[in-house]
């Protein structure tokens, strides 16, 4: 069974407070984007579970080694990209040792066979979001992990207890159960539906080749609870959100790296009525009233362009 995890954009982002906790209560609109990972997982039919990841690396951990050959399976994704014959020069391998522990699906697959009898099963992630983005990709993944078991193995899940799974996992991953506009409070976990309707424009995502620490970000950034609601912001004219949606990341961050502010002035020179830094970055992106043409990034840069 194959799944399609996508990104999101943040519309604004305001950091309230530091909670007894150590995390950060916030606001934030989050919206889903056709940017998107492939995400395959199928029974295993050996008694040891598997994961395997290819296009964008997203190894850190100790010595990294190719897949073993699996059996070949009619319309299988995982044995396509691992066995097909263009597959040659595709970044493939299987995650072991930390890799394998640390990742989010992984993670999520153990919490569930708590609660459940799950099989071993074969995980194929393709990622094409980038990595340490402010794009939410790896809590896309994670998300539809839960909802793909849930299906997979008919384990009866309500959306409220595959957004509770999802929120043990990550601050921004109950969002991805239901995927439609929200607005985001407390760490991120608390959602509250938002009719937005942003059919008719698109959107063009630039990230330059390097990652900002969330925790370094939030380190930068001082709390402040004064200053309009974002839901009150986005019921302005789409052409106030410029002067008034605002993420509080942006000041701190951009002061580090500059080059994130030029995206942003680049994607208003362009045509942008709206732009803005996601999450905690480095992703920019524009909002467009018309299909953009492509900008002159440094081709090191990743560029993505959809419609909302």
């Amino acid at each position: 069974m194959v799944v399609f995890p996508n990104a999101k954009v943040n519309l604004g982002l305001r950091v309230l407070r530091k909670r007894n906790d150590g995390f950060h209560d916030i606001e934030t609109i989050m919206i889903p984007i056709g940017l998107y990972d492939v995400l395959e997982i199928i029974v295993a039919e050996t008694e040891n579970t598997k994961m395997y990841v290819s296009g964008i690396d997203i190894r850190t951990h100790g010595n990294h080694h190719d897949p073993p050959a699996i059996q070949k399976k009619e319309n299988s994704l995982i044995s396509g990209l691992a066995m097909g014959s263009e597959s040659k020069s595709l970044f493939l391998s299987m995650l072991s040792g930390e890799d394998l522990e640390q990742n989010l699906v992984m993670k999520v697959y153990e919490l569930l066979k708590k609660d459940f009898e799950l099989p071993s099963v074969y995980i194929h992630l393709h990622k094409a979001i980038p990595v340490g983005a402010g794009l939410g990709g790896g809590s896309s993944d994670t998300a539809f992990a839960i909802k793909l078991f849930n299906e997979l193995f008919e384990l009866g899940l309500t959306d409220e207890k595959q957004m509770n799974y999802a929120s043990v996992t990550g601050s921004d991953c109950a969002f991805f159960i239901r995927n439609t506009p929200a607005i985001a409070t407390g760490r991120g976990e608390i959602l509250s539906p938002l009719n937005l309707n942003l059919k008719d424009l698109f959107i063009y995502v630039v990230k330059p080749d390097f990652s900002v620490n969330t925790g370094y970000a939030y380190s930068l950034t001082k709390p402040s609870e004064t200053g309009i609601s974002l839901n009150d912001i986005v019921k302005m004219p789409f052409e106030d959100w410029k002067n008034n949606l605002k993420n509080d990341f942006e000041k701190p961050v951009f002061g580090i790296y500059p080059e994130l502010s030029a995206i942003k002035d680049m994607l208003y020179s362009s045509g942008a009525v709206y732009a803005a830094m996601s999450g905690s970055g480095p992703a920019v992106f524009g909002i467009f009233k018309n299909l953009p043409e492509a900008i002159d990034f440094p081709s090191e840069y990743f560029q993505w362009t959809g419609k909302l």
